[in-house]
């Protein structure tokens, strides 16, 4: 009982055989089908090359929610160089609360010289090319994300011995402010505390000293991320009057950054620049100096690095194989039945009528005559 319940299921799997095999017998071959297989296989591996590049290449992805962290504290991240000398200079933060963050908290003020080294040049052309490859090219910064580029925004030092002196001021560290909008600045004479904000001792610098061009290599905000080159690297400002106000208002973008790299919270912004010489006479007031007023965005940006699942993978390598295969068979069938129909089925001449056969009464028989009689 056993054996026949076992033979009855082979054969039932038998009937359900959805691939039936031919006898060899049975397959004719032909050059055609040869040439249309070649194609078929040359095109599979093409397109499964192709298929396996996509399938080792990453892509970013972009989330959008609230942000809804208010109560950390924003890093900002300052390397700027100013053609004055750091006694005559003071860099501070004014937020919106009235909160003020002196440059005591985390700046240093070095005496440098304003003028770059060949290879520092090298180094700002560099970065400037880009930036500008950046602003037509929106897709490298991911790139730039996936790499992990880390000698984009360290400045080199100086490989020349100068015997020039210190004609400049570098500022450049990092202080926390809270997350609200603020004002950061670099203007003449320190900080001093005051009542109702803040005030500088410019009245004891010559006004002929005012020089505020200056050569931001480095502003960012959050945690610094070796991936992002932010859009003020790299810029130079020369200043055409002593009484010249730099303005940049800044609108920053809280962003999670996730790759098989790094992971990191930090921060993206983007910029609009002002300037303009100050006087009074013309109307044109305010303060000589440099003014960076940012505010932050209610939106958080997450940008994550993803890849393509070998499952989706194999999906589509599947795809790919079957469907060139049923394809090129139905184009070489189709192609094949065309041209017996041209050239096989209906040649002029191939059917000739039959002549008739006379009968004595006067009829005629169109039926072929006895094979024995029929001569050909």
């Amino acid at each position: 009982m056993r054996r026949l319940n076992r033979k009855k299921t082979l054969s039932l799997v038998k009937e359900l055989d959805a691939f039936p095999k031919v006898p060899e017998s049975y397959v004719e071959t032909s050059a055609s089908g040869g040439t249309v297989s070649i194609i078929a296989f040359t095109t599979m591996a093409l397109l499964t090359i192709m298929e396996f590049s996509v399938y080792q290449d990453t892509w970013m992805k972009y989330e959008y929610e609230v942000d809804k962290d208010f109560s950390s504290k924003l890093r900002i991240n300052i390397d700027i160089t100013v053609a004055m000398k750091c006694q005559y200079i003071g860099a501070d933060v004014l937020d919106l609360a009235e909160t003020m963050v002196a440059s005591a908290d985390g700046l240093v003020y070095e005496p440098v010289i304003f003028d770059l080294s060949p290879q520092q040049k090298e180094w700002q052309r560099m970065l400037q090319l880009i930036q500008s490859r950046l602003q037509e090219e929106h897709s490298l910064q991911d790139v730039l994300f996936k790499s992990a580029f880390k000698s984009s925004t360290v400045l080199p030092s100086r490989e020349d011995d100068s015997s020039q002196p210190p004609d400049a001021c570098r500022i450049h560290g990092h202080l926390y402010v809270n997350k609200v909008a603020g004002n950061f600045h670099i203007t003449v004479g320190k900080a001093i505390p005051h009542p109702r904000g803040h005030a500088h001792l410019a009245a004891l610098v010559n006004h002929d000293s005012y020089n505020f061009s200056h050569r931001i290599d480095h502003l960012s905000f959050g945690e610094l991320v070796p991936g992002i080159i932010n859009p003020l690297d790299g810029t130079e400002k020369i200043a055409i009057d002593h009484n010249q106000m730099f303005q940049y208002f800044i609108t920053v973008v809280p962003t999670k950054l996730h790759t098989y790299k790094i992971s990191a919270d930090t921060h993206q912004f983007s910029v609009t620049e002002r300037e303009r010489v100050i006087n009074h006479a013309a109307g044109s007031h305010g303060v000589s100096g440099i003014f960076m007023k940012y505010d932050l965005s209610s939106l958080m940006v997450t940008v994550t690095e993803e890849h393509m699942p070998f499952w989706q993978f194999f999906v589509r390598l599947c795809g790919i194989i079957g469907g060139i295969f049923s394809t090129t068979g139905m184009l070489h069938g189709i192609g094949k039945f065309i041209v017996e129909i041209i050239c096989c089925r209906f040649r002029l001449g191939s059917y000739k009528p039959i002549n008739s056969v006379p009968f004595e009464d006067g009829h005629t028989d169109n039926h072929l005559p006895l094979l024995e009689n029929n001569k050909h």
